[in-house]
């Protein structure tokens, strides 16, 4: 797997958004203190949320995990395979549950890949120091039905997996909900927002791409054309022609990389591929993961570069072992996703001569094995977008001034009432409303406390007066150390 480019945000990426700012002190919470609640099963509920939990039809407890302040549960959920046609068979999904309180908000969160079984809040769950529930994606295993239906992977399933959840549990959480995630999880929320709109009080998406038009990346070459400065640019562009200018001595180091570790390329279909994929992504991951500071660490004269410097750096940021086919396995939901339904982006290498570029960016088709059809609908993400723009209801967006997937964003229309998109200047993928302008950040945080229903009265009075409720805790409001594959959302 990647070295430093996979960050399994819960995200695995990213958990990109999980929050750098709040966390909860209070001692541990009792149960929950729900007696004389009425519960799902029509019956007085007892004090404990555990119970209470598994009486839901349905789920079952994985392990729970000792954590001060909270009590956080793995759990398992049948899902019907197809929610069209429930009686066609189920599968196993895995969630997880921060539990701090019944009397407080609850956050849905999905990284839009696998689920993290060790406590972690995001960014909303801090602000609005609330329970949050996690959800592992459909097709992300374990949560993958068998046999695997590849049809039934698709952004209305995947909505319909979070409505089924969210309508088992909020009898036990009744206070108000937010959706949130980061990268393909914002687009998860997104899309959640858009098939269930009457679910959520309030979506948080950050850093979410919306290829609108798969066809029409131009938006790419512009943001690549621009970011950051010239100097910058300079030293990734250099380093990225010069490894393909060195190819052949580079494919013999790849190659033997490869066998010791016992990769293979049946997927992609040859080490040429995959080698030119991973120097391709090489630049777009920078920016991606990296700020403009740490461009000091690129080799500023690549033509005078070692042989070994130029793999060291095209392998610390793009990662020669991921498009091997034990690299690319656990990533074949989003690839097939990209491939029939959210796009992947195409862009263009003006600092490389055609001569030197023998495949160019390989679309997803080339990353999921060929015994998967795939079929592209070019009008799921246009559906998307136009609703959008013309129905959003308290939804924020937030990306990252030189995050490359921010070139193509969501966007307000006139239609959208109490919805915002912000920009954090300088930040990468990982913005956050921490990350915005001071106006910005204020305005971001007093919404989300109102939408969650627990916005003091100063900030309602004085929306610049607002701050997450939790304070920070070091291990719950940790990011994964580890980055995501680079041209992946």
């Amino acid at each position: 797997m990647r070295k430093a480019l996979r960050w399994l945000l819960a995200l695995t990426v990213l958990i990109g958004t999980l929050s750098t700012a709040g966390a909860a002190t209070a001692a541990e919470p009792e149960a929950t203190g729900t007696t004389g609640i009425t519960g799902i099963t029509g019956t007085t509920a007892t004090t404990d949320i555990k119970e209470r939990l598994l009486s839901i039809p349905g789920m079952s407890l994985m392990e729970e995990k000792p954590y001060t302040g909270y009590r956080f549960f793995v759990l398992s959920y049948t899902q019907p395979v197809d929610h069209r046609h429930p009686s066609k068979g189920t599968f196993q999904q895995r969630i997880t549950l921060l539990h701090k309180d019944v009397s407080r908000p609850t956050v849905f969160f999905t990284s839009g890949y696998n689920v993290s079984t060790t406590p972690r809040r995001s960014e909303p769950t801090q602000i609005v120091d609330g329970n949050q529930v996690s959800m592992e994606y459909r097709f992300f295993t374990p949560s993958r039905p068998d046999p695997a239906d590849w049809t039934k992977l698709d952004i209305w399933q995947a909505a319909s997996d979070q409505h089924r959840i969210f309508k088992a549990l909020k009898s036990i959480y009744a206070k108000k909900w937010l959706s949130t995630g980061g990268s393909k999880g914002g687009m998860t929320a997104t899309y959640y927002e858009r098939f269930y709109p009457r679910d959520m009080d309030g979506v948080v998406a950050y850093v979410a791409p919306n290829d609108v038009v798969n066809k029409e990346d131009s938006a790419y070459d512009r943001f690549f054309a621009t970011v950051g400065t010239k100097e910058c640019r300079d030293r990734l562009n250099g380093v990225q022609r010069e490894a393909l200018v060195r190819r052949e001595p580079l494919e013999k180091r790849y190659a033997a990389y490869a066998a010791e570790n016992e990769y293979t390329f049946d997927t992609v279909g040859s080490l040429d591929k995959a080698y030119e994929a991973t120097v391709l992504d090489y630049v777009w991951g920078f920016w991606q993961y990296s700020l403009l500071s740490d461009c000091a660490s690129i080799p500023a004269d690549a033509k005078n570069a070692t042989d070994q410097e130029i793999w060291d750096s095209i392998d610390t940021i793009a990662g020669f072992s991921f498009y091997t086919d034990q690299g690319l396995s656990p990533y074949t939901p989003y690839y097939y996703q990209a491939g029939t339904q959210l796009g992947a982006p195409t862009i263009q290498f003006p600092h490389i001569e055609k001569k030197y570029i023998r495949y160019g960016y390989l679309p997803p088709r080339y990353f999921v094995p060929r015994s998967i059809p795939m079929k592209f609908q070019p009008f799921a993400m246009h559906d998307v977008d136009s609703w959008v723009r013309h129905n959003a209801r308290q939804m924020l967006f937030v990306y990252g001034e030189n995050d490359p997937w921010g070139a193509e964003p969501f966007r307000l229309g006139k239609g959208a009432k109490d919805s915002y998109v912000f920009t954090a200047p300088g930040l990468n993928h990982g913005a956050n409303v921490a990350g915005l302008v001071p106006d910005q950040k204020a305005l971001a945080t007093a919404r989300i406390l109102d939408w969650a229903g627990v916005a003091p009265s100063a900030v309602q009075a004085d929306p610049s007066a607002a701050k997450p409720l939790a304070k920070f805790d070091a291990k719950l409001d940790k990011r994964n150390g580890e980055r995501e594959m680079t041209l992946r959302p």
